[in-house]
């Protein structure tokens, strides 16, 4: 006896999604330090200010820089007037400009925003529908 097997054809829709809610929350950390230019920081090709040259926002003075990790932004203003990142170097030991145009005396600010406080949840779940199967023969 031979085998049959049925041969359908058929048509499906996707699901779709409709409705939902997702509230994201944003907590950045900004720290900054505070430093003045002296003579002795401006070298020939570069001007390097120490971390300890620093004072932070509570006027204490700063041990080391920090390290800047994936979740951070930096800023850095020469004389109050934003500087390009790529002007800078950022080590625990030191801040290095990549400019000897600086005079003494001329304040330099580092801010550093850190977003890695960042957090979603879905606050209304989605209405997600179910495929639609269609047999046509």
């Amino acid at each position: 006896m031979p085998i049959v097997k049925p041969v359908f054809t058929a048509v499906a829709t996707a699901p779709v999604a409709s409705g939902g809610a997702i509230t994201t929350t944003i907590t950045p950390v900004v720290t900054r330090f505070f430093a003045t230019i002296t003579a002795g920081m401006i070298g020939a090709t570069t001007t390097t200010v120490p971390a300890a040259s620093f004072v932070d926002d509570a006027d204490a003075p700063v041990v080391a820089l920090p390290t800047l990790t994936a979740t951070d932004s930096a800023n850095y203003y020469v004389n109050g007037v934003i500087q390009q990142n790529s002007l800078f170097t950022l080590t625990a030991a030191s801040l290095v400009i990549a400019s000897v145009d600086i005079t003494p005396g001329v304040p330099v600010v580092i801010e550093i925003s850190n977003f890695s406080g960042a957090t979603s949840t879905i606050t209304t779940q989605p209405t997600i529908s179910a495929p639609t199967i269609t047999i046509t023969s």
